[in-house]
């Protein structure tokens, strides 16, 4: 191999110019000393002043034995300097040399002889201090044994980011043979994406001089392609004596079990949050299908790519577990992905029923009422969690490897399947997740059951209570009459709302609205019980004050509840309105061509909280003129003072209608809270003229 060969690249191409000290060398201070054939000086470099004291001129032309060396010393030196110049052998070793201040030092020398062009001998010697000499050597010792023997990964790379120096630990790391990193660049070691920032940085360091400290990069080498490591990298420059760039040292820490470990501890936090939001988030109303859609929100995109919610049909329409021989039927209650995708086409859409075959996870959940986690799904394996074999071609499409079917146990009863799947996260569910989703799980199937349980309660006490609200006939004597009962939303329950309309002898027409305080089917009940008592006591032809103080006795032996009521007797033969109010919010008058009017009666107190006489009011309510009665429902919302939803009431009451039909949907359509927390009752009648007996409708 050439001498050419050996140098690293650019070393055929010369440098120009004069360069300042740099290298060992000059770390040693090399003296050189052409001495002839006879013994004198015939050259003294300038490093050869400093070491030995003589100045060029002081030291050229003397016999170099009587300048620098001691009586005693001298003939062992010229026996041994003529062994060199008549051997042409050299010699090396150390020698004791009397400096110019008189002290006496050892000299580490290189002795050889050189022969000019026309055969005239001379000797070279070579010398620097021996104390400089052990000191650079040990140097030299030590650090290579740092670097061969070092547990952390060390490497020198020249300005090309090309590899001189790479002790066996950083090999280990990089799965590559020291000396095939030897020449190659970073890239063609590491050619790997996660290490393109490091790659960035070494090139930064080279050009600010600036070092990166523990720098984390994480990625895969060859020693382990199937997991990632991490590494704390430093980087500092490496620069000779005027400061010019050599290369780019560089330091490397194998932390991947604390970056483990710290991945670890992050993941636990995220599942502390995640059950901590979960339980804020999940069962805020008692909706069956907001609560699936809240578990499914909690979810996405924290613990899975996509996530379906089923129930099974059985217990939304009975409140039980009914597993027969045949599949289970489900519901499909919620559907969430965390990015558009053609899988959620794989899920079956909220609203609609499935079955699934025995080989689904969810088929598998109802029967063992155990969770089913699927990791590395390829191909075929994916036909087994999805419903079809077009599902099943979507799945693979969109990349989903990994899923997980957890089943909805509350009360001892499998109710449902929440299904999880991953696509663009890498990371299969593994055990941890498992168990963080059965916990969600469980909180939401408890949630989802109550749901179910309150929409059967509900629908229970609304059908109860439509059931004890009168058919009212369009057409009373001297009346034209519409009434509506609306519940409350489904977040909320069934009230105690009423109306009525009671036929009396001599044409006339008792009318009656109240509101039982409190929900459910008790208070639908106490609801009914008032309006059987309003009914009977009506028959006997009391006057409405009589008719209040009755009904508050009977409330009073209805503990706890209380309610308002409005109680009115109109009669057409005379125009007479005769009404009284328990505690009730005033009915609205409207006079044909005036605007309309609160009715400002004694208020009286609620039924049931006994004491307090009721007074009745007496008015005239003329054909054309109209009476609207009505629950809180209607007016009250949580946000708006009750003064400012009174005057709406009256400003939509100013706009002309055909009928009373229409007054009553369009003050339910623009009045009432959309939220709907309370339900509504509300009466309209508007007085007619009175029609002859027997006269056709």
């Amino acid at each position: 191999m050439s001498r050419a060969e050996h140098r690293p690249e650019q070393a055929d191409r010369p440098e120009y110019g004069v360069s300042g000290p740099s290298g060992l060398m000059d770390l040693l201070g090399v003296a050189a000393v052409l001495v002839e054939a006879d013994g004198r000086i015939d050259m003294w470099s300038p490093q050869a002043e400093e070491l030995f004291g003589y100045a060029r001129g002081e030291a050229v032309g003397q016999y170099a034995a009587p300048l620098l060396l001691n009586p005693e010393h001298r003939e062992t030196a010229i026996r041994l300097f003529a062994e060199v110049m008549e051997t042409g052998r050299g010699w090396a070793g150390a020698f004791p040399v009397r400096h110019k201040d008189g002290s006496t030092r050892m000299i580490e020398f290189r002795n050889m002889r050189l022969t000019d062009s026309v055969g005239d001998h001379y000797a070279l010697a070579l010398a620097t201090d021996r104390s400089t000499l052990r000191q650079v050597e040990r140097n030299v010792a030590l650090s290579t044994r740092l670097v061969a023997q070092a547990p952390i990964g060390l490497s020198i790379l020249d300005t090309d980011l090309r590899f001189v120096v790479v002790n066996p630990a950083l090999a280990s790391m990089h799965g590559v043979p020291e000396a095939d990193h030897v020449g190659r660049r970073f890239r063609e070691i590491l050619p790997g994406v996660w290490f393109r920032a490091a790659e960035t940085a070494m090139r930064k360091v080279l050009e600010t001089g600036v070092p990166v400290v523990n720098q984390q990069v994480v990625g895969r080498t060859l020693a382990d392609l199937d997991n990632d490591h991490a590494w704390a990298v430093s980087l500092y420059r490496l620069e000779d004596h005027h400061g010019r760039a050599l290369g780019i040292a560089n330091v490397v820490v194998d932390v991947t079990d604390r970056y483990r470990a710290g991945r670890k501890a992050e993941r636990a936090q995220q599942r502390l949050r995640l059950v901590a939001n979960g339980s804020a988030r999940i069962g805020t109303t008692l909706e069956v299908e907001r609560t699936a859609q809240e578990l499914a929100d909690v979810l996405v995109p924290d613990l899975a790519d996509m996530v379906a919610v089923d129930l099974l049909d059985s217990v939304l329409q009975t409140g039980r577990t009914e597993l027969g021989d045949d599949p289970a039927l489900f519901r499909a209650l919620a559907v969430k992905t965390a990015y558009p995708t053609d899988a959620v086409r794989a899920i079956v859409p909220p609203g609609c029923l499935t079955t699934y075959h025995c080989d689904h996870p969810a088929a598998h959940c109802i029967r063992t009422r155990r969770p089913v986690l699927s990791t590395h799904l390829v191909g075929s394996d994916v036909t087994r969690i999805a419903a079809d074999p077009e599902a099943a071609r979507l799945l693979v499409r969109a990349g989903v490897h990994t899923d997980m079917a957890v089943p909805l146990i509350a009360r001892g009863q499998v109710i449902g399947v929440l299904g999880m799947a991953r696509a663009r996260n890498p990371l299969p569910f593994d055990e941890d997740d498992l168990t963080l989703a059965c916990e969600l799980a469980s909180t939401a199937a408890l949630s989802i059951d109550n749901a179910v349980l309150h929409q059967h309660i509900r629908s229970a006490a609304e059908t109860l209570q439509r059931s004890l609200l009168p058919q009212l006939p369009p057409h009373h004597p001297g009346l034209e009459v519409a009434a509506r009962y609306r519940p409350a939303q489904a977040f909320s329950e069934v009230g105690g709302d009423w109306y009525d309309l009671i036929p009396l002898d001599g044409d006339r027409t008792a009318l009656a609205v109240g509101d039982v305080m409190g929900s459910g089917i008790p208070a639908a009940t106490t609801m009914g019980r008032l309006r059987t008592a309003t009914s009977t006591l009506a028959y006997l032809d009391l006057e409405p004050a009589r008719i209040l103080t009755h009904l508050d006795r009977i409330t009073h032996g209805l503990d706890p509840y209380i309610a308002t009521c409005l109680y009115a007797v109109y009669d057409p033969h005379h125009c007479r309105l005769h009404v009284a109010s328990a505690g009730h919010l005033p009915p609205v008058l409207v006079r044909a061509g005036k605007p309309p009017e609160l009715l400002d009666l004694p208020t009286g107190t609620p039924l049931g909280v006994g004491g307090v006489p009721f007074v009745a009011t007496t008015l005239r309510l003329e054909p054309g003129d109209q009476l609207v009665l009505y629950t809180d429902g209607l007016v009250e919302t949580r946000n708006d003072p009750i003064d400012e939803r009174l005057n709406d009431l009256l400003r939509l009451l100013t706009l002309p209608d055909r009928s009373t039909e229409e007054t009553c949907d369009r003050l339910l359509r623009q009045l009432r809270d959309p939220a709907g927390h309370d339900d509504v009752a509300l009466l309209i009648a508007r007085a007619q003229p009175l029609r002859p007996k027997g006269s056709a409708g």
